[in-house]
């Protein structure tokens, strides 16, 4: 699978916005029949477009009312040391996504915790207890105005030129 198509783009599309569709369901929006639009779906997983599927949970409905975006700074920007500081960020469950960023600071995290207390506890337990954590920087969500995980699709059916 080289190009995606009108079909592989539709299919994307549809199940970023409901992955519990059954296949007849999905075959029908997209305009296919049931078997073409399953080895499609099969085919879009195994080439790694389709990462999985999975439940998207209310965390304030499940008591973690708090986000907070953290940045670290490293004390050394070594491959090892980078690389030791990713692994132990990747193992931390209140960290739900991580990224490595460019300009001031080495890490910007996503950190969901109860209340401003309990990220309190985290931070200092945990966050700046890290290998190579040199200074941390805190910004918290006042509200949510677009959590989205759906990504756009719209580049994908522009002619290349």
């Amino acid at each position: 699978m080289n190009t995606l198509d009108k079909f592989d783009i539709a299919i994307l599309n549809e199940l970023q916005t409901d992955a519990r569709l059954t296949n007849a369901e999905l075959a029908q929006r997209v305009g296919l029949s049931a078997a073409p639009c399953w080895r499609r779906v099969r085919a879009l997983e195994e080439e790694g477009f389709i990462k999985g599927y999975r439940a998207e949970i209310d965390r304030n409905k499940i008591g973690l009312g708090v986000l907070a975006f953290v940045r670290l700074d490293a004390d050394r920007s070594t491959g090892n040391l980078t690389r030791e500081m990713e692994d132990a960020i990747a193992q931390i469950p209140e960290v739900v996504a991580c990224h490595y960023i460019s300009g001031t600071g080495t890490f910007e995290l996503q950190v969901v915790a109860r209340d401003l207390e309990s990220f309190s506890q985290f931070a200092r337990n945990v966050l700046l207890n890290l290998p190579n954590v040199k200074d941390m920087h805190t910004s918290f969500s006042l509200g949510e105005v677009k959590a989205s995980g759906a990504l756009p699709l719209t580049h994908l059916a522009r002619p290349r030129g």
